[in-house]
Parts: structure tokens; sequence; C-alpha cells
């Protein structure tokens, strides 16, 4: 069973930023080294699932030509969009992976902080989705919080080995600290988008 989606509503109505991202020097730097691990200095269209308040979408806008972020919580949404408010290539909308997933085909996605919260047939269905909309040679990055949480479906580190099993994405840099573990991969087969250009 997946992460009930109405426990994150909850959490935006207690707090506006519940994981501190502006404020902890941890949040920060993971920032930073998922922007440092993006092996391509821009990309044509990114789509980001779990945008939150829309911090790490912020700093993506600069390497993306369109970035399209999604959360499922209004109150992320609400706070993404001031965030963005003015980024003209940047759509923020509320919805939930898998069902939600939009339509088109990119060369990034940027799966933070996001696929623990889901039981096996949602995350085959992210899998899936990332897959079928991914341009030949789009980069997938993942990154996540490698300790036990009880929202937690599963931990970062059986996420990443899930990633690390999937025959269509050959990984192109690890990185794994105490607390997280952060990868990027290549699409090896294009899914929905064959024989796109990136």
């Amino acid at each position: 069973m997946s992460a009930d989606p109405d426990l994150f509503t909850r959490m935006y109505e207690r707090s506006p930023d519940p994981w501190h991202f502006r404020s902890r020097w941890y949040e920060r730097r993971k920032r930073a080294l998922t922007l440092a691990a993006l092996p391509e200095e821009r990309y044509g269209s990114a789509f980001e699932p779990g945008c939150s308040i829309g911090l790490l979408t912020r700093d993506l806008a600069d390497r993306c030509s369109r970035l399209l972020a999604m959360d499922s919580a209004p109150g992320a949404v609400a706070q993404a969009r001031r965030e963005l408010s003015g980024v003209g290539h940047v759509r923020v909308v509320r919805g939930r992976v898998p069902e939600s997933w939009p339509e088109g085909s990119f060369d990034l996605v940027v799966l933070s902080e996001v696929l623990y919260y889901f039981g096996d047939t949602d995350l085959q269905g992210v899998l899936d989705r990332t897959l079928a909309s991914s341009r030949r040679g789009a980069t997938v990055i993942a990154v996540h919080w490698r300790h036990a949480a009880d929202e937690h479906v599963r931990t970062g580190d059986d996420v990443h080995r899930i990633l690390d099993e999937a025959p269509w994405l050959a990984r192109t840099c690890r990185h794994v600290e105490d607390d997280f573990v952060l990868e990027t991969f290549a699409v090896e087969q294009p899914g929905a988008a064959r024989g796109e250009g990136p």
C-alpha cells in the first residue's frame, strides 16, 4: 500500500515547510548536490513530481527550457506557485503520480524524496510511466533519505536497489552518504517517445 495522499495535505496544513527545506543546511546542500549531479547543462523538457514548496524546482528552472512540477498537497502547490511566480517556462500543477502522470515526453525526470512513499503497484506504475515518457538518452535523477521513517513504505536504499535493477536504466553517477543516496541514470530504452531526439 502506498502512503495516504491526505498525509501530505495534513502536513502542509500544520506547517508551511514541514521538512524545513528553507532553513536546514542538509536540504540546501542536498539540492546543490542534486543540481551538480545532472550531466547536462540544459534540458529541453523536465518533470518533477512531488515538488513540495518548489525550492528545487526554482533551481531546476535555470537548467530547463520547460519544467512541469507537481505535488498532491494543495498547500505545497500554492507555495510552489508563489515561489515560481513570473517564471514563464515553469508550470506547477496539483496531482499525484502515477495516476496523474502528464502527457508528453521529457529528457529529465526528477524523483527526489518521493519513491519510498509508494507500494509495489504504484512504484511500478511510476517507473513504467517514467520509461514511457522519457526521450532517448533522457536523464533520471533520484535522491532519497536512507533512514527509517514512519510514513515511508520502504527505505531509500530499497528504492535505489529497485532502480539499479531496472534493465532500461544505466547508472551514470552514484553518491552515497550516511543520510541519503543520490543517483543519476540514462534511459537506455525509449518509451512512448521512441525515436525522438532530445
